[in-house]
Order: structure tokens, then sequence, then C-alpha cells
């Protein structure tokens, strides 16, 4: 199934080199894939994975092992983000 998988600020760098520009990369991935089983392949940091929507709606740390995606969903990720 096709999902988009999103990377902001500095966790662009881990996306594939065609795909920092856009931000995003469109992934083939199994049915009942998980957040986890998505992002584990792309060697993002644990504690640089702060932020994490599928559509737009929060997903908490606790469920990210076990939410499944589904065809079509948007997988956003957001680093720790310091301002002022």
């Amino acid at each position: 199934m096709k999902i988009t998988f999103k990377l902001f600020a500095s966790l662009t760098d881990f996306l594939p080199q065609q795909a920092r520009y856009a931000n995003q990369v469109e992934l083939e991935v199994a049915p009942g894939a998980t957040i986890l089983q998505i992002i584990e392949p792309f060697g993002l940091p644990e504690k640089m994975v702060h932020l994490v929507l599928i559509n737009g709606r929060y997903i908490a740390p606790e469920d990210r092992a076990t939410l499944a995606l589904q065809p079509g969903d948007v997988l956003a990720i957001w680093p720790p983000i310091a301002g002022g």
C-alpha cells in the first residue's frame, strides 16, 4: 500500500537526496505497517522523533508501535523544536 512520509526541519536529512527539497517521499509499505516499522529503515534517532501526526492527528508515543497505517495516509514527523 502507498503512504506519504514527511519529515521536517533537521529530519529531512534522513530522506533520500532527491526527496529533501519537497521534504516528503511516497512509500510502498506492507499492509498493517506501524509507524515504528516505517521509520526504522530511515535510521531516525529516537530522541528526534518528537511530534508524530497521521493525517494531521497527533499520535502519542505509546501508540506508535501498534497503530497501523492505512492506504493513502500521510505520516509526518517533526523533531523537538526550541525557540524564543
